[in-house]
């Protein structure tokens, strides 16, 4: 290979790159990415950023990216791709060919059916600036979306003094990816620290109401607040790709060594889905481990690898100051065991055929080895 093409200007793409240099590829290297900015990391947006603390630094510094030689191709999308060509067609219409591809463009926020216009999203650094000034004039937040991204914007604007509001469509916050059982401590939890949480119900539209904005839920009442913020979920970018003849599915579709369906093109990070041997399905993962190991693999990958990328996934939150901890997966786990819990600690281990698939741990991260060792083992769940 003479060129290798990284398009996206995300974690994955960063460790991609570095992984290839030191993999000893020598040939030319182009990062493409969306944004103007050289690529960094997004954790701090929805906790330090909107603090006023000092925005994320690049994650590498521009005399890294010369001295290793990559050309940068920043602040312009890619539009296309030709897999028959090998070619990256980029938003102002130029072609970059590729003897070799990483696909890292991770993924975008979800919108709301309406109100989009009257909402903060926050996925890039520009975004947590804007929220992070008009956090300035705001008395009361109003966030959509009880996920991670929502609870962590939440537990920072009360932080700082504000009120804030989670509307959430499901019973209690997370239920969806960690049970009923979790959010409902999570929900407790955070009530206790004084946010405010409107659950089960969907919110429908957002509208401005003189120098404030309305949320209408679907049962016809309304939170009203200074600033909203929409936290409901993110989507792979892959709209770029739909012409590319790349299987698509949720996410860019690859194999267990994370190889798409195109000669000589890899993916990494949140915007594919690979086949996990240890779970035995189809998994996309959004988390910061996931994105820098997956960069790293694919790499290797693209220079002849033939190894399956199968680890124990991993990803952490911190609200409020308990610090949460995943391994595995909670994904169809059809026994969930509540193993330690107290109001400032939980614990709780996800089994499936009489298996352990993930454990929980916030406030108790000395068993996350334990809990990682037994679902490598597949050792039954057990108190």
């Amino acid at each position: 290979m003479e060129r290798i093409v990284v398009v996206g200007g995300s974690l994955a793409a960063v460790h991609a790159i570095e992984a290839l240099r030191d993999g000893a590829f020598t040939g030319e290297i182009v990062l493409v990415g969306a944004e103007r900015h050289l690529p960094y990391d997004r954790p701090p947006l929805s906790k330090e950023a909107l603090r006023g603390e000092p925005m994320p630094s690049p994650l590498r510094d521009p005399e890294w990216y010369a001295e290793a030689g990559i050309r940068l191709e920043l602040g312009t999308a890619a539009r296309a791709l030709d897999t028959d060509a090998r070619v990256v067609i980029l938003e102002d219409d130029r072609a970059i060919s590729y003897d070799g591809l990483v696909i890292a463009t991770g993924a975008a926020p979800r919108r709301l059916s309406a109100g989009n216009d009257h909402v903060h999203f926050l996925r890039t650094v520009d975004d947590a600036a804007v929220l992070r000034e008009r956090l300035h004039s705001a008395k009361h937040v109003a966030v959509i979306g009880g996920g991670f991204i929502g609870l962590e914007v939440a537990a920072t604007v009360t932080e700082l003094g504000l009120r804030s509001t989670v509307v959430e469509v499901a019973p209690v916050p997370l239920a969806r990816d960690l049970g009923d059982d979790v959010g409902s401590w999570l929900a407790e939890f955070h009530r206790e620290h004084g946010v405010e949480l409107v659950t089960g119900r969907l919110a429908v539209d957002v509208e401005p109401v003189a120098d404030r904005y309305r949320v209408w839920l679907g049962d016809g009442s309304a939170v009203v607040a200074d600033l909203v913020v929409a936290a409901v979920g993110a989507r792979p970018e892959v709209d770029w790709l739909r012409s590319s003849g790349l299987g698509i599915a949720d996410g860019v579709l690859c194999d267990r060594t994370l190889r798409a369906s195109a000669p000589d093109v890899v993916a990494a990070g949140d915007v594919m889905r690979w086949y996990h041997p240890l779970f035995d399905e189809s998994i996309r993962v959004e988390h910061w481990k996931n994105a820098v190991d997956q960069g790293r693999h694919a790499a290797a990958v693209l220079l002849g690898s033939d190894e399956p990328f199968a680890p124990v996934p991993y990803f952490w939150s911190d609200q409020f100051g308990a610090s949460l901890r995943f391994v595995g997966r909670a994904h169809a786990a059809d026994d969930v065991q509540i193993l330690d819990r107290a109001a400032d600690r939980l614990v709780v281990g996800y089994g499936r055929q009489g298996a352990q698939i993930g454990a929980l741990c916030v406030n108790a991260a000395r068993e996350l080895a334990h809990h990682r060792s037994a679902i490598l083992s597949r050792a039954p769940l057990s108190v």
